[in-house]
């Protein structure tokens, strides 16, 4: 589905029969999560003590098991426990599980949706931050910044930039995208006031809607070969590992740019390092596989690499956008409406 636009929460009736609800979600989170405004807010919006939080539902403290048992809605985020049969006998109220996160599969299980619960999710949310450090990373990796700063930190001296940089620039470049979904969505959005070709592959997008996308449908072969930059959008599924692989690595023209800010697996490693090594390929590296690499891996040293520590998601202030757009959700619960941005059980099997 299509991104919504980053908003601030307008202002929301107190509901006159307030929701129940507990946080649950990884220790510290909801410190980084919730502001005081945050606080404020579902004060207004529910009964509850927002600052109780679950980390452990399956064991719970004596507290915990209480709110638990009251609890009509969860308000989750990353770190969140699996809602087990176990944990949904001691839940008997819950009706509505909202994630102020990306992806549900870590805690939403088939018991969820056997027992009717309605998911919300804040991906649209996280799926900025993600889309605008791609953006970034396009337009640097076209301009051949890593390398002119790696070059400029050793000569030190007048250089004939031009000259050697005649390949670089934005102008009529191509970049292929790898992946509709949220954030790939968004990365198409926010190219389109450059002058750069796109190519979108998915197979759950045709070419009618690439074309209202903005880009021009490829297959995985054709998009590989044809584009100044590969970056990946796809969702973590059995039939996306390693999706790009030593063939499809291959088909990419000298001095390409691979980005993945996916994950990991979606890319086999040791191909994409065999290619980094000779320097023929580049890569912005926000993902990897393992999550960190060993301290020995070249992907640290390599000066045609990009590696990040998985910081292209929210981040710092950036955590607000996501339970801002939770709490929304929250209102509309505790309104009597349906969520705006629901996650549904079918949707799953092919997405994040």
């Amino acid at each position: 589905m299509h991104p919504t636009t980053d908003n601030a929460p307008g202002p929301v009736d107190i509901p006159s029969a307030r929701p129940t609800l507990l946080l649950s979600m990884g220790p510290g989170i909801a410190d980084r999560l919730l502001d005081a405004r945050h606080h404020t807010r579902l004060a207004a919006l529910t009964r509850t003590n927002s600052r109780l939080v679950a980390h452990e539902l399956a064991d719970p403290t004596p507290e915990v098991a209480a709110a638990l048992a009251d609890a009509e809605v969860l308000l989750t985020c990353w770190g969140a426990p699996p809602l087990t049969d176990r944990v949904l006998a001691a839940a008997p109220r819950l009706r509505a599980v909202v994630h102020a996160a990306g992806s549900v599969k870590h805690h939403i299980t088939d018991a969820c949706w056997q027992r009717g619960i309605a998911v919300t999710s804040a991906a649209s949310a996280n799926a900025l931050p993600v889309a605008e450090y791609t953006l970034a990373a396009i337009l640097f990796a076209n301009k051949r910044v890593l390398h002119a700063a790696h070059r400029y930190r050793i000569l030190r001296a007048p250089h004939d930039w031009h000259r050697e940089l005649s390949e670089a620039g934005n102008y009529s470049r191509t970049v292929g995208i790898i992946g509709a979904s949220r954030i790939g969505r968004r990365v198409i959005e926010l190219l389109r006031p450059f002058d750069l070709r796109i190519l979108l592959h998915d197979p759950y997008v045709d070419a009618a809607e690439a074309a209202r996308l903005g880009a021009a449908p490829a297959t995985l072969d054709t998009l590989c070969a044809d584009s100044d930059i590969v970056t990946v959008h796809a969702p973590q599924l059995p039939a996306t590992h390693h999706l790009l692989g030593a063939r499809e690595l291959a088909l990419m023209p000298d001095g390409a740019t691979l980005i993945n800010t996916a994950r990991g697996s979606l890319v086999d490693e040791t191909a994409l390092l065999a290619e980094l090594l000779t320097g023929r390929l580049n890569a912005v590296l926000d993902v990897t596989d393992p999550e960190l690499p060993p301290p020995d891996s070249p992907l640290y040293d390599l000066p045609n690499v990009l590696l990040t520590p998985h910081i292209a998601g929210s981040l710092g202030g950036e955590l607000h956008r996501m339970a801002d757009r939770a709490l929304d959700e929250v209102a509309r619960f505790a309104s009597g409406l349906p969520f705006a941005d629901p996650v549904h059980p079918g949707a799953q099997s092919h997405s994040a």
